[in-house]
């Protein structure tokens, strides 16, 4: 178990809105690729990020200051 990958990516998903919304897309396929670069996640680690409520993330992200949040260029 890798918990500081685990940390890592926690981190990113509320406050990456382009990987927060990739992952939301498609959460497994996101852990995989992610797993495929290198990243240290067990299975047990990725069936509890997918067992986390969807909503969490973005509630989340919504309850950060805004200077923590990185804003998507890619809506229009």
């Amino acid at each position: 178990m890798s918990q500081k990958t685990v940390q890592w990516l926690i981190g990113r998903l509320l406050t990456d809105e382009d990987y927060r919304a990739q992952f939301l897309g498609d959460p497994l396929a996101t852990l995989v690729a992610m797993r495929d670069q290198g990243f240290e996640l067990t299975r047990a680690e990725m069936e509890a990020l997918l067992r986390t409520e969807r909503a969490f993330w973005s509630e989340g992200a919504d309850r950060l200051d805004a200077h923590l949040q990185g804003c998507s260029l890619r809506r229009g």
